[in-house]
């Protein structure tokens, strides 16, 4: 049976809405939270260029000025649904652990606040500071959003592999939050989001420009846009490659079911295979239409290609997550970040051998879905995470069903949110739509 039909069936409908509507808010925020991480270098890129003269640089600069407003205030918004559903939905789990991981997000707030300030500053400081004054006041914004991610995906790495406390019997005692938020998954999730963040940045900007350059003008503003954008993504990309076998080793070590359950890894075995597609079965245990490759599991999950891997027939039924979902997400995600590696190494290689001659249309065709495919890797990687985690909340210590809020009313605060995230996207859709069509001053040939 189906995990949300038994929650139907169970009569624990909360559960599910609370489910539906974290997987919603997080879902639209973590794309809005990485353009506040990538964003802010872009800027800073275009403005430093300003800097030396270039006029078309400068104009690229305000106008992306304008846009990180408008998505700095919109991720404002979901950020702060999110906060407060951490409480209104998951009463069990703030109630419970506050004590121990509550120092990230109060942190994250810190960070939040110093970026808001200077995002005010940059953006009414252009004809108020001196050109390189107002060039660094942007620095802070681009340190305090990679620092906001940092706390939040810490305090998502401990729910991963929780420590930092005391155990009763009932409930953790002694809590001890400086090294609940240097718990081992910390490093390697950390690091693994901050790049997606870059990623999504860079190639939904070059995404956005190749198809204007291909379908709207082909002038020096859209070259440079696309230039900037290509540059960060793509050398973030083969570095997120090894970040992310990092990230696949901390996860077999410290969460094994949630890497058998990704890997669709149900019987344990030295040497194991690496599996390639396929729809696993997790009833009968079976896998079908899927391709492996010899060795390569142990290796991926223990840098040794004849280790043993653990399989999912070692852990309990009820523990296991639904391995169909974990397992096509992740499958999902590692596609998306092959075909943008080969997006990057085509890029290279244009840069390294055919740097005076302007990109052609096929390399701009390739591009104009590099921005889908990221965020696809994105969706597709926290699905990986927060489902792959299941039945667990905290890993170990609390399950998911007895954090979730027992209120009536849960579906009021669902349909309200399916309310306020549509009208937030529309008008966020119709704001970006009305500042690109502004005239630009400055635009090249």
């Amino acid at each position: 049976m189906e995990p949300s039909i038994m929650v139907i069936a169970d009569g624990t409908l909360n559960l599910l809405l609370a489910r539906w509507q974290m997987a919603l808010t997080l879902g639209v925020h973590i794309i809005l939270a990485c353009f506040g991480v990538g964003f802010p270098i872009l800027l800073l890129a275009a403005h430093a260029l300003a800097l030396r003269g270039n006029a078309v640089a400068g104009e690229l600069a305000y106008r992306w000025s304008k846009s990180f407003a408008v998505l700095f205030a919109v991720g404002a918004v979901t950020g702060t649904v999110l906060s407060f559903e951490l409480g209104l939905l998951w009463p069990g789990f703030m109630g419970t652990w506050g004590s121990v991981i509550g120092l990230p997000f109060t942190l994250e707030g810190f960070a939040f606040f110093l970026e808001a300030i200077f995002v005010g500053i940059y953006i009414y400081g252009r004809q108020r500071l001196p050109p390189l004054v107002h060039w660094w006041t942007a620095v802070p914004i681009a340190l305090a959003g990679i620092a906001s991610a940092w706390f939040v995906v810490t305090a998502n790495a401990w729910m991963n592999s929780p420590q930092g406390f005391d155990w009763d019997g009932v409930r953790p005692i002694n809590p001890q939050p400086l090294r609940a938020m240097f718990n081992p998954a910390m490093g390697a999730q950390t690091t693994h989001m901050i790049l997606a963040a870059l990623m999504t940045s860079g190639f939904c900007s070059a995404s956005y420009y190749a198809w204007r350059i291909l379908f709207v003008a082909d002038r020096e503003y859209e070259r440079l846009a696309l230039r900037i954008s290509l540059a960060m993504a793509c050398a973030i990309t083969p570095v997120q490659l090894i970040v992310g076998d990092w990230s696949a080793k901390v996860v077999a070590q410290y969460q094994p079911v949630k890497f058998a359950a990704m890997e669709s890894h149900f019987h344990t075995e030295s040497s194991a295979s690496l599996l390639v597609g396929g729809v696993p079965n997790q009833q009968t245990r079976q896998i079908a239409w899927g391709l492996r490759i010899p060795y390569l599991l142990s290796f991926l999950a223990h840098g040794d290609f004849h280790q043993e891997v653990v399989g999912l027939e070692e852990f309990p039924v009820d523990v296991q997550p639904p391995v169909i979902v974990v397992h096509t997400a992740f499958q999902l995600m590692v596609a998306c970040g092959v075909l943008l590696l080969g997006l990057a190494l085509y890029y290279f290689h244009w840069v390294i051998f055919r740097s005076r001659r302007p990109l052609s249309s096929k390399f701009l065709y390739a591009a104009l879905p590099s921005g889908l495919l990221s965020v696809i890797a994105l969706e597709a990687g926290w699905v990986v995470t927060e489902v792959g985690r299941q039945p667990w909340i905290v890993q170990g210590w609390m399950k998911t069903a007895d954090a979730v809020t027992n209120s009536d009313q849960t579906h009021i605060v669902f349909m309200a949110t399916l309310a306020i995230y549509g009208a937030l996207g529309i008008g966020t859709w119709i704001t970006l739509r009305q500042l690109a069509r502004r005239p630009l001053e400055h635009a090249g040939k």
